[in-house]
This record gives structure tokens, C-alpha cells and sequence, in this order.
């Protein structure tokens, strides 16, 4: 096992250019701390397949890697249009949602025709094309006025910045696809297009009644969702900073700051923040970045993300080993710098977890003064993992747990390497075997000072009500 490895971690997109055990295992073995699995592509059997290579790797390498299963959510698009359609400025277009007329462009989105209004705009194919809504029938057919043309081309994207569309944020796909998922335990499920807190909860109510503990991922890509941010963040176990859909829905110059803001809600209130999209997007079909996707990796780092992820990129570029690599080395050497570290934040007062939460932020505290290698936590839940990481500090946190389940969930957040472990016999020697542990496995060296977070007394595995400063011999 390796010691220095990287506190902002890494999710990488898995699709055909990695999905084979080698690449899975060689993009692992590079930097990789999470596999996303996309749902809007690829069947249950090729997820499948994935999965167990993955959990595989794992045992092999004696390794917890992360699962985020990303639901595709209400995703509009365009039918077939054949070779394409050039489109020309001040073009009168049929927009129909009968796949039986085929002399308009079909949609598969029902009630569009009866939530869109005359002067609402449509933009397609991530915003390359602009229409104008002329008029609608209220039932399946709208006529729309090209203004900005180019080639309409088959199965693209539509998005309504303009619209409050009426679908379920849960479709009869994701529905299937969360059945599936459930089913095999991946740890994160990604929620896409999210408007408001209601869809969190309605997603964890059904994981809740499946008698299951995947953790949502929130995904930001819409304006009410902006604009419900703190109901969202509040609800959801972590989220994401989808720039794709984001940058279209609303103005582009708007997004640098809203992911910013993100972050600092994120971490106030100690949940994941996921930087997403277009991060290393020319190196699809480059060996090399360009710069502003160094400087775009290096500020999500520097503002305080969890995670960078990697979309394209990896999952049917030509360079998906060398992309996560020159990631990696971005990360790691922005890490080395002291001004990620201990940043302030404003914690939320939760009056039933003043105990801990104050030795989370004394924890933090004491690794920067003592310039701690590492703070331990051991947990059950993860909380004091989630809440210790929030902080930032300076050092590593390292998370005993006997619930094998949040292990792999670890992984995706900031700053912490997660083990199992479940001898708690007394504080004292649960605290003596994970110093060895630590030294031996090269986490740790003699004469490192390590912060112990834990629950007195041990074995009952209580809310965390102890710290204590040790150094390795």
C-alpha cells in the first residue's frame, strides 16, 4: 500500500473504453476512487459486468472502491433525423410529440406541447441550437422559429430554461434502473435533473422502503434547483456541480460563481460537493489538456470539492489511463499547497450532535497544530468521517468501522481512507492496534503524531465524546 495519495478524489465515468478488468483495474491503480455508471447508456448486463470486475479489483487489491449509479432522470430529446437537418435562421419548425408524423421532428417528452408557452425558448444538442416557441396546440404539436441554426442531428438533447416542465423526476426507466441497482448495493445513487428537495426525498423514501442504504447524490443542473439550493442540500447526502445541463439552463457566466457557492453549502453542512463536466473534456481525443482545464481542475481543488469527475473523458476517450494520470498529478500537487487547509466554514448548530461535532472541529484543530500525519475516527455511521472531513485538515483521516457497508461510500469523500476493523475491546488497545496498523501498512511513520476521535467507552459505540493525541513508535 502506498502512503501519499490524493485527499480530492477522483470519479472516473466507466463506459466502452474502460470497462474491461484491465483498463478498470489499471485506471484504479492510477487514481480512480469512484466508478460511475451511467445510466443513460448500456444495459443491466453490461452494468453488471462492471460492477463485479470492479468489486473484484477490489478484493484483489485489498482496495474500497466507490459505485455512483447515475440515474438518467427526465432527459428530453429529439428522434431519429436520419444523416441530420440543416436548420436555418427564421425556419418555421413542427415539433410533435406523435411518433406517427413524420413530417415533424418527434419528441419524447408527452406533455410538451401543454407545458410549453409561445415565447419560451428550446435549446438543443447542449445549446448549439436555439428555437423560439410560435405557438402550440395544447396537445401534440408546438411550431417553433429557428434562431440560432446548424445541423439537427438524431437523439439530441432539449433543454426548457424557460419551461416548468411537469415530469416526474423519477421516470418508469429510472424506476427499473433504481430496482437494479438496489439489488446489487451500490452505495450512491446519483439523482439527475432535481428541482426541489421533494425529489431527494422521494428517492430515499423507495430506497428507504427497499429496506436498503444507498446515499443520493443530488445532481444540479437545473434553475429551480438553484434556486431551492439549501432545501436540496439539506435532504441529499451529497451533490453534484453538473455543468453540462447547468451551463445551458442558465447563463453561462453565472455558473463559476453558483459552483463556488455550492461548495462553501456543501461543506457547511459537512455533505459531498462533486465537481462535474467538461473538467478534461479535449483530452477525449488528446494525450494532453489545455491549460484552462488544468486551472478548471486546480480551482475545484483549491475551492474545497470532494471529488473531481471525469466524464467522457474516460468512459469512450482514447486516452482514459493518461487522463485520470494527469489528473492525478493536477491534484496532487495543488494539495501541497497549505491554503486548502483548515479553511473557514460555518457548521450548522445541531444540538443533538454538539458533542461530536465539537470534537470533529478540536480534531481538525489539533492535526494543525500538532501537525498530526492523520486523524483517526472510528464510527459506525460514517458521521464523524463526513463531518471531520468538512474541516479540511491537514492531514488524512483514517475511518475504522465494523459496518462493512459504508466502507466503499467512503470513498468519495474528501481526505478519508476507510477500514475494517471490529475489535473494540478496550480504548486503549483498539487505539495501540491501529497505531501499528497505521506504521506497518506505511500510513504512518515513528515519531508521526496521530488525533484519535472515539466514544467512551468503546465498546458501546456511542456518539464520539473523546480525543487524544498520540505519536507512532
Amino acid at each position: 500500500m502506498k502512503y501519499l495519495e490524493n485527499k480530492t478524489k477522483i470519479i472516473a465515468t466507466i463506459g466502452p473504453a474502460t470497462s474491461s478488468r484491465e483498463m478498470l483495474k489499471k485506471i484504479i491503480e492510477t487514481g480512480v476512487n469512484v466508478c460511475r455508471l451511467n445510466f443513460s447508456h448500456g444495459t443491466h448486463a453490461d452494468h453488471l459486468e462492471v460492477l463485479e470486475r470492479i468489486r473484484s479489483i477490489d478484493e484483489e487489491l485489498e482496495i474500497h472502491t466507490g459505485i455512483l449509479a447515475d440515474l438518467q432522470g427526465p432527459k428530453i430529446r429529439i428522434g431519429d433525423m436520419g444523416e441530420g437537418k440543416e436548420v436555418v435562421v427564421d425556419d418555421l419548425l413542427q415539433i410533435t410529440t406523435n411518433k406517427d408524423n413524420h413530417n415533424a421532428i418527434w419528441i419524447n417528452y408527452k406533455e410538451f406541447p401543454r407545458d410549453v408557452q409561445p415565447g419560451e425558448s428550446i435549446l438543443l444538442d447542449d445549446g448549439k441550437l436555439k428555437f423560439e416557441i410560435v405557438s402550440t396546440d395544447g396537445k401534440e404539436n408546438v411550431e417553433a422559429k429557428v434562431i440560432f441554426g446548424g445541423l439537427l442531428k438524431s437523439r439530441k438533447g432539449v433543454n426548457l430554461p424557460d419551461t416548468k416542465i411537469s415530469m416526474p423526476c423519477l421516470t418508469e426507466k429510472d424506476l427499473v434502473d433504481l430496482e437494479f441497482v438496489l439489488k446489487y448495493d451500490v452505495p450512491w445513487i446519483g439523482l439527475s435533473f432535481v428541482r426541489s428537495a421533494e425529489d431527494v426525498l422521494e428517492l430515499k423514501s423507495r430506497i428507504a422502503k427497499a429496506g436498503k442504504t444507498s446515499l443520493v447524490v443530488a445532481k444540479i443542473e437545473k434553475p429551480e434547483a438553484v434556486h431551492n439550493l439549501d432545501a436540496i442540500i439539506d435532504e441529499a447526502d451529497a451533490l453534484m456541480v453538473a455543468r453540462g445541463d447547468l451551463g445551458v439552463e442558465i447563463p453561462l457566466q453565472e455558473v463559476p460563481l453558483i459552483q463556488k457557492s455550492i461548495v462553501k453549502l456543501c461543506r457547511n453542512k459537512a455533505k459531498p460537493v462533486i465537481i462535474a463536466t467538461q473538467m478534461m473534456e479535449s483530452m477525449i481525443d488528446s494525450f494532453a489538456p489545455s491549460r484552462a482545464e488544468v486551472n478548471d481542475v486546480a480551482n475545484a481543488v483549491l475551492d474545497g470539492a470532494d471529488a473531481v469527475m471525469l466524464s467522457g473523458e474516460t468512459s469512450v476517450g482514447k486516452y482514459p489511463v493518461e487522463v485520470v494520470s494527469t489528473m492525478m498529478k493536477i491534484v496532487m500537487r495543488i494539495e501541497e499547497s497549505d491554503q486548502i487547509y483548515n479553511t473557514e466554514i460555518f457548521p450548522e448548530d445541531v444540538p443533538k450532535r454538539f458533542i461530536t461535532d465539537s470534537i470533529c472541529n478540536s480534531a481538525a484543530q489539533l492535526a494543525k497544530t500538532a501537525h498530526a500525519t492523520g486523524i483517526v475516527t472510528m464510527t459506525f455511521s460514517g458521521y464523524t468521517a463526513f463531518k471531520t472531513a468538512s474541516y479540511r485538515p491537514n492531514g488524512f483521516i483514517f475511518v475504522f468501522t465494523a459496518n462493512r457497508k459504508i466502507l466503499d461510500m467512503l470513498s468519495l469523500v474528501w481526505g478519508v481512507k476507510s477500514f475494517y476493523y471490529n475489535e473494540f475491546v478496550s480504548t486503549d488497545h483498539t487505539i495501540d492496534e491501529i497505531k501499528i496498523f497505521l506504521r506497518d501498512y506505511k500510513y504512518t511513520k515513528v515519531g508521526d503524531y496521530i488525533i484519535h476521535i472515539a466514544s467512551m467507552p468503546i465498546a458501546r459505540k456511542g456518539m464520539s465524546n473523546m480525543l487524544r493525541i498520540s505519536y507512532i513508535k
